[in-house]
């Protein structure tokens, strides 16, 4: 992620999806069913003697401890900006290597497997915290999707008290495996709108970032589902199958019913929201392969490449040259060292990404000199321009639950149900103009014609209904297909966080602060698409037929389309949950530049998620492949073999 891109899923016998502890340990999280993170801790899912590092792929090999300062080094700078040369055994003592690629995620799994493939007589390491998860049965089945979340492949992060939703702290998942977010996400595939893309561009003045920059790489990742799009929009041998609820064949029950009622209320349908043009209605997309999970690290070829599994990396080691700071390797947690004869490639996603450049002394000053951390370059943007998909969901009581309507039911039991989340529609929505601008105004924004969020019919909500709800308590649904989850997200906050050190011991998670719901235009956005999903379920004919009212917790009333600003927003920050989007933290014009080189460092780039300079609307895995593929391409073009 997704981060994870998540709408997780269930299909099938509720019986199916019981925790071992007992039934009703699930429940809604954000947009599907999730580990109620109070009361359950599910066993772990991987056994360390089975998925040991020393048979997945390789195992890392003994190397020099070194402690204090990198003058221990050989130098791996030109000989023109050292006194000394050193020999080349004395540099393979620390296992030195062209390219040193830290997170084997989405990103990393990419440039890994492309430099590998462009430059094959580069050498070519990827250290990822995590291991491979690639073959276990609880990553590639669709019907265990809820036990990731908190499993052995999930960092299982926490945030900072959220000052705008309750002060509650809220969990947000994170892939801890080869492939990253894409073991553990929902395979969402939506790719967002083409004019977000271009806001991007304009803001690094480098059009290769724009929707028709990246169009190529976006082409290039597809192996897409069918030919009935413009077939200039999309890519038929890339190594990302996608896959529709047609293609599949699922046949949802409520389906048509739903369909009617988004119509009714002014929703038309899209017949390929993934052009650029996505707002309307139209299919969930999906990068399954006829149901099962494609992992980053196994669609994109490592064969070739020396991947250190369960290896963590403690900071990035500079060297000063005659005019600026250079990378020439990592320190690993546990002491060893991996030197770099070209680059440090960073791929350790949102949150890890500015923990690492923090602990290498890259970053604010202030930030540092709280934990005693020596500034090696100032860098003020590492770690701020955190934003995230905050999203809010409903429960529904069904009007005929014995019709078999939603997953739990007896007879939900279609075999094809169980290929992908039991979703039809994905909804795609601008936001009235006047209330926004408005919004802006209360939050001391400068307001013309040219502000990014007014200047054209930018898509700002996501809505979609799941077939599927749980809860452990407050209020206590049973999966039993009684019910039905709604869910909104607002697609372009404007609310920014942080991800600061919470210690200087590379083990300790970072302080995560998204700032969820800071601002009026984010709660103005929020609120519309909460109205217009009131609107769909319980003020249409379709809808009233489908529901009997909402299930809601003790001390709550029931909401409405016509419901107050301040009963929505009592909603919202009771509510509000991460839909697992984080990006920004390492922003492409402020911490890199649009080829992703750190400013100020020689031979270090970012390459994920945390580059990307302002929020898109759609689900980021497909821009960070796209991203990933570019950047290895810009990589590859500056070195010569």
């Amino acid at each position: 992620m997704p981060a994870p891109a998540n709408v997780t899923s269930i299909t099938g016998n509720a019986s199916q999806y019981q925790h071992p502890a007992g039934p009703g340990n699930v429940r809604s999280h954000g947009s599907g069913l999730h580990v109620d993170l109070g009361e359950v801790s599910w066993p772990r899912l991987v056994s360390p003697k089975k998925f040991s590092s020393d048979n997945i792929r390789m195992q890392a090999q003994p190397m020099p401890r070194i402690d204090g300062d990198t003058s221990q080094i050989p130098s791996l700078l030109p000989a023109s900006s050292q006194p000394n040369t050193p020999t080349a055994r004395e540099v393979m003592a620390f296992s030195t290597y062209d390219f040193i690629i830290v997170g084997g995620g989405t990103a990393g799994s990419v440039v890994a497997s492309r430099l590998q493939e462009k430059l094959p007589n580069a050498s070519v390491v990827l250290v990822e915290a995590g291991q491979d998860a690639s073959g276990h049965p609880v990553v590639t089945d669709i019907k265990n999707a809820p036990r990731l979340v908190k499993s052995e492949f999930d960092w299982d992060f926490y945030t900072v008290p959220q000052r705008h939703l309750n002060n509650r702290v809220l969990q947000n998942a994170a892939g801890k495996a080869l492939g990253g977010g894409t073991a553990i996400n929902a395979c969402g595939w939506i790719r967002g709108d083409a004019s977000d893309y271009d806001l991007w561009a304009r803001l690094v003045k480098d059009s290769r970032w724009s929707y028709s920059g990246l169009l190529p790489y976006f082409r290039k990742v597809e192996h897409y589902h069918t030919r009935d799009v413009d077939i200039k929009e999309h890519g038929f041998e890339g190594p990302i199958h996608t896959q529709s609820i047609s293609s599949t064949h699922r046949d949802y029950p409520l389906r048509d019913q739903l369909r009617a009622a988004w119509a009714s209320t002014g929703s038309p349908l899209v017949a390929d929201a993934n052009s650029g043009h996505p707002q309307g209605l139209s299919e969930l997309i999906e990068n399954r392969r006829d149901g099962l999970r494609q992992v980053a690290s196994s669609i994109y070829p490592l064969s070739h490449v020396e991947v250190k599994s369960g290896t963590s990396v403690h900071r990035i080691l500079l060297e000063q040259s005659n005019t600026k700071p250079a990378a020439t390797g990592v320190q690993l947690s546990n002491g060893e060292t991996l030197l770099a004869r070209k680059e440090v490639i960073v791929s350790a996603g949102a949150y890890r990404t500015p923990q690492l450049l923090l602990l290498s002394g890259i970053g604010p000053p202030d930030d540092l000199a709280n934990h005693n951390i020596t500034v090696k370059v100032d860098a003020p943007g590492v770690g701020k321009n955190l934003f995230d998909h905050m999203a809010v969901s409903q429960w529904w009581k069904l009007r005929n639950p014995q019709a078999g309507l939603a997953a739990g039911a007896s007879n939900f039991l279609k075999p094809s149900h169980a290929k992908g989340t039991p979703v039809d529609w994905m909804v795609t929505q601008g936001i009235p103009p006047e209330g926004l601008k408005n919004a802006l105004i209360k939050d001391g924004e400068e307001i013309d014609y040219g502000h990014p969020l007014l200047a054209s019919n930018r898509s700002f909500t996501e809505s979609f209904v799941v077939y599927a709800a749980a809860n452990s308590e407050n209020p206590t649904i049973p999966l039993d297909g009684s019910h039905i989850t709604s869910t909104v997200l607002a697609l372009l906050p404007t609310s920014r966080g942080s991800v600061v050190l919470a210690s200087s011991d590379p083990d300790i998670p970072p302080l995560i602060d998204p700032n969820y719901n800071a601002t009026e235009a984010d709660r103005y956005v929020t609120r519309t698409a909460l109205r217009k999903m009131m609107e769909v379920l319980l003020d249409t004919k379709e809808g009233q037929a489908i529901i009997q009212d909402e299930t809601i917790g003790e001390g709550q009333k029931p909401l409405t389309s016509t419901s107050s600003d301040q009963e929505l927003d009592e909603r919202i920050k009771e509510r509000g949950k991460t839909l697992y989007h984080p990006a920004g933290t390492s922003a492409m014009g402020s911490v890199v530049d649009s080829e992703m080189r750190v400013y100020g460092i020689d031979r270090l780039r970012i390459v994920d998620a945390s580059v990307i300079p302002a929020p898109i609307a759609g689900h980021l895995q497909v821009a960070v492949y796209a991203l990933a593929e570019q950047a290895a391409d810009i990589i590859v073009s500056s070195h010569d073999f």
